[in-house]
C-alpha cells in the first residue's frame, strides 16, 4: 500500500510519498480553500503512485473530521469530503500531532511544540496521541500564539520572542511533566538556544507521522 502524507501550514501545503523522491510543496495562504488544495496536490503529484493519504490539518480534529475552520486559510474546510474530492481513503490528523506521532520514539511521554505559522500543540502518553489546543489560551495580554506564532516572531522580534519561548516551554514541562520535548515547525530553527530537555524536531518528522497513521 503505497502512502501519501499531506502537511498543511498557513504558508505552504507540503506532501511527500515513502521513499526516496523528495517533498514537494505549494503555497497556502488565507485564501485557500480545500477544493483549491486538492485541485494542487492532485496536479502536483500526478507523476506519483498512492494508494491512500494522510493529512495533517491546522486546527481542532474530532473522530477524524474538521471540527473548526482553520485561521490561516481560506474557508470550507468543515463538512468537506475529502474521500470524494482525492477518490481515495483519507485520514486526517492534527498537524501538531501528526508532528508529534513522527517524533515519538515509543514510550512515555512527548511534549510536542510547533513554531509555525501559528503553535501547534500535542502530547503523545504511552503511545496514545491526544491533540491540544493550547496556542489560544491567555498569555501576557494576548495568547500562547501570539507571543510564540509568527505573529509574535515579527513583532517582538527574534531575542524577545525566543525569550518567551523559554518561558512558555518550561511552563508547560511544568504542567505536563513530559519525559521528551520536541520543537518543530519552521521557526524552531531560529532558536539560538534550546531550552532545557527539549529537542529539536525536522520537517520529515511530520511525514513519518502520516505513514505511521496507516501501519
Amino acid at each position: 500500500m503505497d502512502k501519501l502524507v499531506i502537511d498543511i501550514g498557513g504558508t505552504n501545503v507540503k506532501a511527500k510519498i515513502e521513499g526516496p523522491e523528495e517533498r514537494r510543496k505549494l503555497p497556502s495562504g488565507p485564501t485557500m480553500t480545500p477544493q483549491m488544495m486538492v485541485d494542487g496536490i492532485i496536479e502536483m503529484t500526478k507523476d506519483w503512485h498512492y494508494d491512500v493519504i494522510s493529512m495533517g490539518f491546522p486546527g481542532v480534529i474530532k473522530h477524524g473530521l474538521i471540527q473548526t475552520e482553520p485561521k490561516n486559510l481560506g474557508d470550507g474546510w468543515v463538512g468537506f469530503d475529502f474521500n470524494k474530492a482525492f477518490g481515495k481513503p483519507v485520514k486526517i490528523l492534527n498537524d501538531a500531532a501528526m508532528q508529534a506521532l513522527g517524533s515519538y520514539e515509543g514510550s512515555g511521554v512527548l511534549l510536542f511544540l510547533g513554531l509555525g505559522t501559528g503553535l501547534g500543540t500535542a502530547i503523545i502518553a504511552e503511545g496514545t496521541i491526544l491533540p491540544m489546543e493550547l496556542a489560544h489560551l491567555s498569555y501576557k495580554k494576548g495568547t500562547f500564539e501570539d507571543y510564540l506564532g509568527l505573529r509574535g516572531l515579527n513583532k517582538l522580534g527574534p531575542e524577545k520572542w525566543e525569550k518567551h519561548v523559554h518561558s512558555v516551554v518550561e511552563r508547560f514541562a511544568d504542567a505536563f511533566l513530559p519525559d521528551d520535548i520536541v520543537l518543530g515547525g519552521g521557526n524552531s530553527k531560529l532558536l539560538k538556544t534550546i531550552p532545557q530537555g527539549c529537542r529539536l524536531g525536522n520537517n520529515h518528522l511530520a511525514f513519518d507521522g502520516g505513514f505511521k497513521l496507516w501501519e
